[in-house]
């Protein structure tokens, strides 16, 4: 490669106070490069040139400042730095290939893929008996090293994942890892024939629904408390959207919302959901999807909020027989090879219904690097579920 620098969203620690700051830096970065002399490491390494970055739920809280400061300030002070490049959602071409990379992994340049975001050790307990996904040295791309908000991004050739542009169209490709979290998510429990409740449809959960259809769901819920997410939520398959008021008096309480409960089981029958998800992460809506699913049932926890939780009438979960799981990014790379098949299933219609409806069906929903401001990104966050930086 040539490039010696490249356009970049940044986040810098010296320039941009955590409290009193907002938003993402257009800048001029180094270019990464492969040098095996000073690194024996780039051997296994690429240069991916990045085609589309999508924007996460992640990237939204740190563009807010209100999720991963520790990791992000624990990962520049062992680097020595103060600049974090941000992103970890995308689809690009391989530019250069390190010396062991096309025998390991016959990768080349020109090669389309994408990227798990973890980067696992390999080494760990977990990551020995297939628990790679919840590895415990794992570092995220965009948080704990530079990510993809940038022209080029220097990734192990061991995380990327092949794709194929003719199956998956570009734009989609670049959303296969949070896609990858739904599909993770609704393969926790076996969803065929049964009713699924849905708490909090933004990305994620809208990627939720039609996964669960797609697994054998029969009736899914959406409670969504946004009349945009839950119109969406309608579009791509929800039997019933049934809204949810955010409660400004008291935004921080944490019991359940008796009507949303009711309202959601009796939906399900009058017995409750099979299978509630909470994708929000809200210690609420926690408490609406325990309190919302039937006795027996199963409770998928992947929505993500820092600090202590209240589970209102702990009992009952005892009681009631409830499984509650965590879960976390995607089983690597297991999840992935589903993903795939979802997406590159045309009769489906996931692959249609995430370009048309989540993006949009044009590019409204993408912003070019060249044409990036923070003010006017800002309208593009409140508009779009799931915005695109292209590059």
């Amino acid at each position: 490669m040539a490039v010696e620098t490249m356009k970049s969203l940044v986040y810098d620690k010296s320039s941009m106070p955590w409290e009193k700051s907002r938003g993402f830096e257009k800048r001029e970065v180094p270019a990464p490069v492969l040098d095996e002399s000073a690194d024996s490491r780039d051997a296994g390494n690429v240069i991916v040139k990045v085609v589309y970055a999508g924007f996460c739920g992640s990237d939204r809280g740190i563009w807010n400042r209100m999720a991963f400061k520790g990791m992000i300030f624990d990962s520049l002070k062992r680097e020595k730095a103060t600049t974090r490049v941000i992103g970890h959602e995308m689809v690009g071409e391989i530019v250069a290939v390190g010396s062991n990379v096309q025998s390991r992994f016959g990768y080349r340049p020109k090669d389309i893929v994408s990227t798990e975001s973890h980067i696992i050790c390999g080494t760990c307990y977990q990551c020995r008996i297939g628990e790679t996904h919840i590895c415990e040295k794992d570092v995220i791309i965009g948080i704990g090293r530079d990510g993809c908000f940038a022209e080029y991004i220097k990734l192990p050739a061991e995380v990327l994942w092949p794709t194929d542009p003719r199956k998956i169209k570009m734009k989609v490709a670049a959303l296969q890892e949070p896609f990858g979290n739904a599909v993770h998510a609704c393969t926790t429990a076996d969803l065929r024939g049964k009713t699924v409740a849905v708490f909090g449809c933004g990305t994620i959960g809208l990627f939720v629904i039609m996964v669960a259809r797609a697994l054998g769901a029969t009736r899914v819920i959406g409670v969504e408390p946004m009349p945009a997410n839950q119109e969406m939520a309608g579009q791509l398959g929800a039997d019933e959207v049934i809204p949810v008021e955010i409660d400004k008096e008291h935004p921080h309480s944490w019991t359940a919302n008796k009507q949303v409960v009711q309202q959601v089981r009796a939906a399900c029958g009058g017995i409750g959901a099979d299978v509630s998800m909470d994708m929000a992460g809200f210690n609420s809506s926690v408490n609406n999807a325990i309190q919302s699913t039937r006795r027996g049932g199963e409770v998928i926890l992947f929505g993500l909020k820092h600090g202590n939780f209240h589970i209102q009438a702990f009992d009952r979960v005892i009681v009631n027989g409830l499984n509650l799981h965590g879960v976390i990014g995607r089983r690597i790379f297991e999840t992935w090879y589903i993903t795939r098949n979802l997406l590159e299933d045309r009769a489906n219609g996931i692959q249609d219904r995430i370009a048309n409806i989540i993006l949009g069906g044009g590019d409204e929903a993408v912003v070019h690097i060249d044409d990036f401001d923070p003010a006017s990104f800002e309208d593009t966050l409140a508009a779009w579920p799931k915005p695109l930086i292209q590059f």
